[in-house]
């Protein structure tokens, strides 16, 4: 993760019992102030790593960008993880579409003896819309399988991401491409309300 640049500077609060450290952080849409106070008649070198990561961390919360592809839906579902991915797929199977894949990243950290939140990559697609796509576009094949992921809330709810196929597909810019994919969107949100239901 790309982090913002940041500039700091410090100088005696207005009692000259404290240090404020003054910090302008740079993400990479904006520019925004951090301000720590630092109490005391001086500032120890534990204070002063304190105050510097705090700068640090909000920088780089800044320069995360959730959503750095157009056309990406996201959607907090309300349901617990794992009945939204089974009604998922549930859904999935119902308007026609196969799961050709899928990635647990829940399962490859339990492995290692690593516990993480419910994290799954549902890839998903049809030999209907495989033959379209290749007969409009060789190069568009990269795009399929399409992704649906699923990550795991601190509440124990889902949160599903995904890119509209309209997107996905658009940079080719191939009329029959184009069409397929619009397909694919209404499609998509019928599985998305399906699950949800």
């Amino acid at each position: 993760m790309t982090r913002g640049r940041f500039w700091v500077f410090n100088r005696l609060s207005q009692d000259g019992h404290g240090f404020v450290i003054f910090a302008i952080a740079r993400s990479r849409l904006s520019f925004f102030p951090v301000f720590v106070l630092v109490n005391g008649k001086g500032i120890s070198m534990r204070n002063l790593l304190i105050a510097l990561s705090i700068v640090f961390f909000a920088t780089g919360a800044a320069a995360e960008n959730a959503t750095p592809y157009s056309g990406t839906e996201i959607i907090e579902t309300g349901k617990p993880f794992a009945a939204f991915l089974k009604n998922l797929k549930n859904a999935i199977r119902a308007h026609k579409l196969g799961i050709v894949a899928e990635a647990c990243a829940t399962c490859g950290a339990k492995a290692i003896g690593v516990t993480i939140p419910g994290n799954r990559v549902v890839m998903v697609f049809a030999p209907k819309f495989a033959v379209r796509m290749l007969k409009a576009s060789e190069a568009a094949g990269v795009e399929a399988p399409l992704r649906l992921y699923i990550t795991e809330q601190t509440d124990g709810t889902a949160k599903l991401s995904y890119r509209l196929p309209s997107h996905v597909f658009a940079p080719y810019a191939v009329p029959d491409l184009d069409a397929m994919a619009l397909e694919l969107d209404q499609i998509f949100a019928k599985i998305v309300k399906q699950a949800g239901a």
